[in-house]
C-alpha cells in the first residue's frame, strides 16, 4: 500500500517542507518551491487522503503528524511550512516531535477549534453530487461545479484533484472521509497534547488580512502553543494568502528562513 507521495526540488542547503491544506496536493507549492530551491532542499508532500497519498478509513490530526514526522531526521531538522489543514498537522508534528522541527511557519490557521466548516461541506457535498460518468472532458466538470461553487478560483482549485482514470474520471481526495471527519479537520486535537510542552523553535503565522482564520482572540492560544511567534498579515489577501499574493508570501517566507 503506498504511502505519502513527496516530490524534492533542490539538492543544496536547509531543508523546508510543505504541507498543504484540503483539498490541495503538494504542487499547489510548486511555484514558491522552486523559487526557494536555488539555496535549499525543498520537499513537497502530498498529505494522506490527498493527491497521490494514500487513502485511510479515517482524519486524524496526530495520527496525519506522525505519519509526515516519518519523512524527517533530528540529524536533519525541517523548516516546516503549513496551510489550512496541513498547518494544524504542521503544529501537532511540531508539538509530538520536536526534535525534528528546525522551525515552523503557519499559514492562515490558528490551533483552535472552528466548530465546523460549512463552506468545505458545500464543496464536498458539490464534488460528490458531479456524475463522473457524464463528463467528457474537463470543461464539462467546470460547467457542473458552476452553481454550487460560483467562484471561479475556488473551482479551478477544486477541478485540480479531478485526474483521469482509465476511460473516466476520478477525485483524487478521500472525499468520504473528509466529508464524514469535517468536524475533526476544523477541530484542535487537545486530547492528542496532553502532556506536550509548547513547542520552543521559532514560529511564523502567516495571515490574510481578509480571512477569519487568525483573529486577535486566537492569540492566546497560540501563544501558549508556541510562545516564539510572530504574526504578519499579508493584505488583500484570503485564505489562500500564499497563491493570492505569492511575491509577498515569498519575501515573508524567505525573511523567516533566513533569520
Amino acid at each position: 500500500m503506498p504511502g505519502l507521495h513527496t516530490t524534492t526540488l533542490g539538492d543544496s542547503g536547509p531543508l523546508v517542507a510543505f504541507c498543504h491544506g484540503l483539498f490541495g496536493q503538494g504542487k499547489n507549492w510548486t511555484t514558491i518551491a522552486k523559487a526557494l530551491a536555488v539555496d535549499h532542499r525543498v520537499l513537497l508532500v502530498d498529505m494522506p487522503n490527498h493527491g497521490r497519498s494514500a487513502w485511510h478509513d479515517r482524519f486524524d490530526y496526530a495520527d496525519v503528524a506522525d505519519e509526515v514526522a516519518g519523512l524527517f531526521s533530528a540529524d536533519d531538522p525541517v523548516a516546516l511550512v503549513g496551510h489550512s489543514m496541513g498547518g494544524k498537522a504542521a503544529m501537532v508534528l511540531a508539538l509530538r516531535h520536536p526534535e525534528l522541527v528546525e522551525r515552523l511557519c503557519v499559514v492562515d490557521i490558528s490551533p483552535v477549534d472552528y466548530h465546523g466548516l460549512s463552506e468545505f461541506a458545500g464543496f464536498i457535498e458539490a464534488m460528490r453530487g458531479m456524475d463522473l460518468g457524464a463528463l467528457e472532458r474537463r470543461s464539462d466538470a467546470d460547467d457542473a461545479l458552476a452553481g454550487a461553487v460560483p467562484n471561479r478560483t475556488v473551482r479551478s482549485f477544486l477541478l485540480q484533484n479531478l485526474r483521469r482514470e482509465g476511460d473516466g474520471w476520478a477525485w483524487q481526495p478521500n472525499l468520504e472521509v473528509l466529508g464524514r471527519d469535517l468536524p475533526v479537520l476544523g477541530g484542535w486535537p487537545e486530547g492528542d497534547l496532553a502532556g506536550a510542552a509548547p513547542y520552543p523553535g521559532k514560529v511564523l503565522w502567516v495571515a490574510g488580512q481578509t480571512s477569519p482564520y487568525v483573529k486577535d482572540e486566537y492569540a492566546a492560544a497560540m501563544d501558549r502553543w508556541f510562545p516564539q511567534n510572530r504574526r504578519v498579515t499579508v493584505k488583500n489577501a484570503g485564505h489562500w494568502v500564499h497563491s493570492e499574493q505569492p511575491e509577498v508570501f515569498l519575501e515573508v517566507l524567505r525573511r523567516f528562513l533566513d533569520a
